[in-house]
């Protein structure tokens, strides 16, 4: 079934491209967040483990995908804008659940900190309260690349680091998608880049000692840059913290291989749903899915 598409005005400031994949029979909505640079595309896999258990909602930021077109592009976002649109998306589609992957983390935990009423759980993946030396030297790299607007040495990078146990396929897809990015999107990676290194990453995590709901973190046992061992340091800042480990896999989780597709999705039903034993699906990578999250 096609997704139902609309283009929706946040505040009179912004223009947002939304998918919402409805489910006939589902009682939960969950919206998921990308990382930075990601567009709606990064989710068909994820789409496909959590539908048609969930009404699924995917979005483009103003600044990326299909959202683009709508947009001056005038201003750089902060992550606190990303989180108040966010907010105004979960009240507009009713959503009961978010999942973030990367650095979609960090305007999750801050629209989490405004205690949305509807949001009951909330799954965050791929992300870590730490800036570790590997994550630092790929960020200061990313910084100068998206400086001098280098197209090759960005799509190198993120194949290089955190997408190095993908797939031959996603990675091209990725370097595909990097080359093909606008001028402003890769200002907005690169402001977003000197915030977090510049110890914004702070702000976001005092702000999450106002969550009050069970948020799950998932992290792969082979990733470098978020790892398992920083990333369950969530449990000083997040009351209601809960971890799970997906074995042999990297930063991108369900899409590196059949294994860690399946343990993802185990992981999300198990905790959105723990009452119920979904069956396995199939693993496919998806044409056209980019996996980039810088």
């Amino acid at each position: 079934m096609r997704p139902e598409i609309a283009v929706l005005d946040i505040q009179g400031q912004y223009r947002v491209y939304t998918e919402l994949h409805r489910a006939h029979g589902a009682e939960k909505t969950i919206i998921l967040i990308n990382g930075s640079l990601a567009t709606t595309a990064s989710f068909a896999q994820t789409v496909r483990n959590l539908h048609p258990q969930f009404n699924v909602v995917l979005y483009d930021q103003p600044y990326a995908g299909k959202s683009k077109p709508h947009n001056r592009q005038e201003r750089l976002l902060s992550k606190e804008t990303e989180a108040h649109i966010l907010l105004e998306l979960i009240e507009h589609f009713r959503a009961d659940h978010v999942m973030s992957f990367s650095w979609g983390g960090a305007c999750t935990l801050l629209a989490l900190a405004h205690q949305p009423r509807l949001v009951q759980k909330a799954i965050v993946s791929s992300f870590s309260p730490v800036i570790n030396e590997p994550m630092r030297d790929y960020l200061e790299r990313g910084c100068q690349y998206l400086a001098a607007c280098d197209r090759y040495q960005v799509g190198n990078l993120v194949n290089d680091t955190i997408g190095k146990h993908l797939p031959s396929l996603f990675k091209r897809f990725n370097y595909r998608h990097v080359s093909s990015l606008d001028s402003h999107e890769y200002a907005q990676m690169h402001f977003h880049i000197n915030q977090v290194l510049d110890h914004d990453l702070a702000r976001a995590l005092k702000a999450a000692r106002n969550i009050d709901i069970p948020v799950l973190f998932i992290n792969g046992e082979r990733d470098e840059y978020t790892t398992v061992e920083d990333a369950r340091q969530f449990s000083q800042h997040v009351g209601r913290s809960q971890f799970s480990v997906i074995r042999d896999a990297g930063h991108f989780l369900d899409m590196e291989h059949k294994a860690a597709c399946e343990a993802t999705r185990s992981a999300m039903l198990g905790f959105l749903k723990p009452v119920v034993r979904e069956p396995r699906q199939r693993y496919t990578p998806v044409q056209g899915q980019h996996a980039l999250a810088i």
